[in-house]
């Protein structure tokens, strides 16, 4: 634990809103869980500010649920991704709860103390813009993402650049968010085009989406690392996942005092 969060914890303790077993089980929480064929790293909130979230290709059933239990025993909301329905229609009889998002592939299950929760705040606001419909996919999984980060999303789709005269509607929105979120494939211009209206960080995201010569994506991501926009940075091909946490960490310290 960081020195930080212990003096916070011994300061709560000492004003007498933190419970003596709550200030135990808080410090003296393991920083990992073998769970058979898997460690779970339950200290990376305190290093990196967020939990581990689960990567499903691969993973049986068994395994996430076991994954899954040792989480929300934790009181650790769970974001899982890639699932496909298969696996979801048995995690959804397991937690009649948890919310799946069949277009982003994710399965997310709220902490078991969320629900005493009666206001929250969002930390920070990102906007995620599609260039097509066929970008949805990718997008959802980033929004799923924000939410899970506690940020709120503003969704804008279908403004890619063979139709320039949408995008300008939307500036109003876009010139409000601490990161901007931009999916596209074919040759991936629109996160250069974003980037020369909005003063935060554009994080694009290629995705696999074009004809023969696109290559899988490939296209779309040598032309979002070539942009000429001074604040596009990119992430791999079809990878929401990874964009929406890097905008949301963006979000989150923007709005946290150092």
């Amino acid at each position: 634990m960081h020195t930080a969060d212990l003096q916070r914890c011994a300061e709560q303790l000492a004003a007498g809103t933190l419970s003596v077993d709550e200030f135990v089980r808080t410090v003296a929480r393991p920083l990992s869980a073998p769970l058979g064929e898997v460690t779970l790293d339950l200290d990376r909130a305190q290093r990196c500010g967020f939990p581990e979230v689960v990567y499903g290709e691969g993973k049986s059933v068994d395994t996430l649920l076991k994954i899954f239990r040792r989480l929300l025993d934790e009181n650790i909301a769970v974001l899982a991704t890639r699932i496909d329905t298969q696996k979801a229609d048995k995690l959804a009889a397991a937690y009649p709860a948890g919310r799946y998002n069949a277009t982003a592939r994710t399965f997310r299950v709220a902490a078991p103390e969320a629900a005493a929760v009666t206001e929250t705040t969002p930390a920070g606001r990102v906007a995620v813009v599609t260039a097509g419909s066929s970008d949805l996919p990718v997008a959802e999984e980033a929004r799923e993402t924000l939410e899970w980060m506690g940020v709120e999303v503003i969704m804008i789709h279908d403004v890619g650049v063979a139709g320039p005269h949408r995008l300008p509607a939307h500036l109003d929105k876009l010139q409000s968010v601490d990161a901007v979120v931009v999916v596209a494939g074919m040759e991936g211009a629109l996160p250069s085009v974003v980037g020369g209206w909005v003063d935060c960080p554009v994080v694009a995201v290629p995705t696999s989406v074009g004809y023969g010569a696109s290559f899988g994506g490939l296209a779309a991501l040598l032309g979002m690392l070539n942009s000429c926009a001074s604040n596009v940075t990119v992430v791999n091909i079809d990878a929401g996942f990874k964009a929406a946490y890097v905008a949301g960490l963006i979000a989150h310290n923007r709005r946290r005092p150092r």
